[in-house]
């Protein structure tokens, strides 16, 4: 019987290398593009090296699904820590790197069932942590009386960015700036802005992938 094939540690710098270089190529050309020769070539290394790190191409994009989604809540859960869960929300969705990113694996996931699963396993839980602050904030979101659920404005906020994402991708601009400046007013309706001097995170600066 033949003995298991190695695998390269998940702790391993050049795997993380290999994952950054995924994203990089996601980004660039599409998920369609990634294959082992092509990564190899954008990470300097041999075709066999990315194959002891990811045997299988669902290897690799349940890598890159994974790390990416405990990336997003550590830095959802590092916003929310401001008391302002919609603005939170808002800042998260328009980080258009990871926006871009997710578009791809969710493209992705149509012909993956283990991607598919992975993901949507993934927005539950970035979803629940938004609802749970949203419960926790004495904001009145859907004004007086209210008439708009708080996860309903929570849906349309991300829902919105992520549609004018897709128009935007293809050239289209009709009602977008509106569209942005409407939740931009209502957020400081809602969750006025700190005042000056109060530190919040703003970026998410350590997962931010360069598509060149």
């Amino acid at each position: 019987m033949a003995s298991p094939r190695r695998v390269g540690a998940a702790t391993s710098k050049t795997r993380a290398m290999l994952l950054d270089r995924a994203e990089q190529l996601m980004l660039r050309e599409g998920y369609a593009a990634v294959t082992y020769r092509a990564l190899a070539a954008r990470a300097g290394v041999t075709p066999g090296l990315v194959q002891y790190y990811f045997p299988t191409f669902d290897d690799l994009f349940l890598a890159v699904v994974r790390r990416r989604s405990e990336q997003s809540l550590e830095w959802l859960t590092g916003l929310l820590q401001a008391g302002q869960p919609l603005r939170a929300l808002w800042t998260y969705v328009n980080d258009r790197t990871g926006s871009s990113l997710t578009a791809e694996l969710m493209a992705l996931a149509n012909h993956h069932k283990t991607i598919r699963a992975e993901m949507a396993e993934s927005g539950e839980r970035i979803r629940a942590i938004v609802l749970d602050a949203l419960s926790e904030s004495s904001s009145n979101y859907g004004g007086v009386p209210q008439v708009v659920p708080p996860e309903v404005v929570a849906f349309l906020i991300s829902g919105a960015f992520r549609l004018i994402a897709a128009e935007e991708s293809v050239g289209m601009s009709t009602s977008h700036a509106e569209t942005t400046n409407f939740i931009e007013w209502y957020l400081n309706q809602v969750e006025p802005r700190p005042l000056a001097g109060d530190q919040s995170p703003t970026s998410n600066s350590e997962t931010v992938i360069e598509a060149d």
